[in-house]
């Protein structure tokens, strides 16, 4: 199959959902799919040759974070040519409830559409205010992935529509298998290390809950050693390094999988604005035993076919209720080994050999509607 794929956030700086798309590009690649990305980023941002790039963005506050779109009439004449000239057999477009790329390119459609909703938010202005100018258009699609079930949620809250397909992020997890661990930051039965690792200037990520568990877990273990990787703004690198914790910056994807993999334990306190938590995949696939807060995705990310979960969880924002947690894994060294063994065979579970093959039976589907229901849809049109 030729496939194109929307990208609504900008490749400036890669978030989850960029990620994701080029992680998805090259599974399809991998099987022998013709792949093409449209996506906005800044002129000389370095991208693949299978990326097309739609020019600067501009930064809207969206669901905790701060979003890189783009959007207005230069846009959407880059989308429709993009479209025209792609030829494809399918297109698929990612999270349509922002104004975006993908918004332009879900009513500019030329045939078979599918789109993956990753925003698990019960409360978005957003996509509330933009409900009359994406509603019509979601109807019409011709599949609708929600990458958990939280996210499909969201799309019924929002929009009343349901997703077709309820498809997981997909996971390279051979990488975190793999994974070697780094000396530096292995921990010993005296000196456990405890990481956490993402965009740390995001308050939703649970940094300062976080911090707030450390003295409650040093009351107990004083050796116990706190290390976090990520992005930082300077005043949260300076407020981290005040409590006492290893601040080691941002990693690129090897050494991120290289510190998952050294850490005893790793801690997701978010708050909230999670639709999937693949960071939870990528932990537990590196063989971390993970503590976590009880989002609703997170728990559904944590729990196997056989209802068991495969990870510590905890009250959202609970600092207390975390160190807990923690206390109880380091004072109890094969139950935090079992965990991590329980939390390993879950994530495979979301490897890309599993997750592409369905996403690729979700465009024969998308085909097969639109030749049922849009006749008129030919790749020359």
């Amino acid at each position: 199959m030729k496939v194109g794929i929307v990208c609504p956030y900008s490749f400036d700086r890669p978030g989850g959902v960029q990620l994701h798309i080029m992680d998805l590009a090259e599974a399809l690649q991998e099987r022998g799919h013709e792949v093409s990305v449209l996506a906005p980023a800044a002129p000389g941002t370095e991208v693949p040759d299978f990326v097309t790039t739609a020019g600067r963005s501009i930064p809207v506050h969206y669901n905790g974070s701060v979003a890189r779109i783009k959007f207005g009439m230069f846009a959407a004449a880059r989308v429709r040519r993009w479209l025209k000239e792609g030829d494809f057999d399918v297109v698929h477009l990612h999270e349509p409830g922002t104004m975006s790329l993908s918004v332009i390119a879900m009513w500019a459609r030329l045939g078979p559409t599918v789109a993956t909703f990753h925003t698990s938010n019960e409360h978005s202005r957003i996509m509330r205010n933009a409900k009359p100018f994406i509603k019509p258009g979601y109807e019409e699609l011709d599949a609708r992935i929600a990458v958990s079930p939280s996210a499909d949620r969201t799309i019924k809250e929002h929009l009343r529509v349901a997703a077709t397909h309820i498809i997981p992020n997909g996971v390279e997890t051979d990488h975190y298998v793999a994974a070697e661990p780094k000396k530096e930051w292995r921990g010993t039965a005296n000196s456990p290390t405890i990481g956490i690792l993402g965009r740390m200037d995001e308050p939703r990520k649970g940094l300062e809950e976080f911090l707030a568990a450390m003295p409650h877990v040093r009351a107990v273990y004083p050796r116990a050693r706190f290390l976090v990787a990520g992005r930082f703004s300077d005043r949260v690198a300076a407020r981290a390094a005040r409590a006492g914790v290893e601040v080691i910056g941002e990693l690129d994807e090897p050494m991120k999988a290289r510190f998952m993999s050294s850490v005893d334990i790793y801690c997701a306190p978010n708050l909230g604005g999670e639709s999937f938590g693949i960071v939870l995949v990528e932990a537990m696939a590196a063989g971390a035993a993970v503590v976590a807060s009880d989002l609703v995705a997170f728990r559904d990310v944590a729990t196997d076919s056989d209802g068991e979960v495969c990870a510590a969880l905890h009250t959202v924002g609970d600092s207390v209720e975390m160190a807990a947690r923690i206390n109880a894994l380091i004072a109890d060294p094969k139950a935090r080994k079992e965990l991590s063994a329980r939390g390993q065979a879950r994530a495979l579970t979301f490897d890309w050999k599993t997750v592409a093959p369905r996403v690729e039976e979700t465009y024969r589907d998308a085909i097969r509607m639109d030749a049922e229901f849009h006749p008129h849809h030919t790749k020359e049109a």
